[in-house]
């Protein structure tokens, strides 16, 4: 997958965007800010949001308020965001799941042109683990196992990203799986954790905690290049997944009809605040990369993930859900 090291390749140089503000990014906010999180708390979304709340109220004079509004895989809370016209309302959302919510849910209550990007904030490759009970260490074991006994993964949701990460892993090796989606990352690895289901691929922000506390082994990588917090865990790219490489994007986007010298306005502020070298030190200890850009530039990813997990999809056709 191209997509990641292309973001990075557009905003490595990146100056903070600099748009003249017009009279209306002048007196904006004229309230709180809501940052509307689309998965339960503990995800990798809502952990940002959280750690970027304070200093962004700091920064616009007026409170920043997190509410969680979790269903359909992210849908509930995109429709929220879209529809809001208050001017006053954003979404932060893994933006790989935004680009493949249109194309798994034919009845979404919103276009995928009713949000506009305001930035990317961090990449955070996703990791697959298991219950420290299942009998494998690595991949191929894991697909040895699920001959003897279908493996059940956990996601974030149907048609998440990490949902169609395990997808990609399966066509490239057979392994025989059942799908079992949650409501948000956090619940998923929580039940794996539990043994309710065996294997989990999920952003390392949120998961490497329960790797470090023992209470998932991780099997993989889905990143080209080993991690520094993980070195002795090959990617699995490196155990015969070609190219394989996946992650959570996080980022913000906003409804259509935000004027855009507020949108110039939030991606300003938004990028000092990930930038800052404390909050750089927090995501990279968590596992996470601080990945910025300007709004165009996340529109074209968000236009370019579209097409990749399109082609993983019409691959896996009625099998979507795992192969017997």
């Amino acid at each position: 997958m191209t997509t990641r090291r292309t973001f990075l390749h557009a905003s490595a140089s990146l100056a903070v965007a600099s748009i003249g503000a017009p009279a209306f990014a002048a007196t904006w906010p004229s309230r709180p800010l809501r940052i509307i999180v689309p998965f339960a708390p503990g995800g990798t979304s809502d952990v940002i949001a959280r750690l970027i709340s304070n200093p962004l109220k700091d920064a616009l004079g007026q409170p920043v308020i997190v509410e969680n509004r979790t269903g359909a895989n992210g849908a509930v809370g995109a429709q929220v965001t879209a529809s809001s016209n208050d001017q006053h309302t954003v979404l932060l959302s893994d933006v790989s799941s935004l680009s493949i919510a249109p194309l798994v849910q034919k009845d979404l209550p919103y276009k995928f042109t009713d949000l506009t990007g305001v930035t990317m904030l961090a990449y955070s490759p996703h990791l697959l683990v298991a219950h420290p009970g299942v009998p494998a260490n690595n991949l191929a074991e894991l697909v040895a196992f699920s001959k003897k006994t279908r493996v059940n993964a956990a996601s974030a949701g149907s048609g998440s990203a990490n949902h169609l990460g395990v997808v990609e892993i399966a066509q490239a090796t057979g392994m025989n799986w059942q799908h079992v989606p949650y409501k948000g990352g956090a619940a998923a690895i929580a039940d794996t954790a539990a043994g309710n289901t065996h294997i989990c691929l999920n952003g390392m922000l949120a998961t490497l905690p329960m790797v470090n506390g023992g209470k998932l082994k991780c099997l993989g990588v889905s990143k080209r290049s080993r991690v520094p917090l993980l070195s002795q865990v090959p990617t699995i790219a490196e155990q015969g997944v070609t190219n394989f490489e996946s992650g959570t994007y996080q980022g913000i986007v906003a409804p259509a009809s935000m004027p855009k010298d507020v949108i110039a306005r939030l991606n300003t502020e938004l990028i000092k605040i990930i930038r800052s070298n404390d909050m750089r030190a927090r995501m990279v200890e968590a596992g996470a990369e601080v990945l910025t850009g300007t709004p165009a530039e996340l529109n074209t990813f968000l236009l370019k993930e579209r097409d990749r997990w399109d082609g993983v999809i019409k691959k896996a056709g009625a099998q979507l859900e795992g192969s017997a």
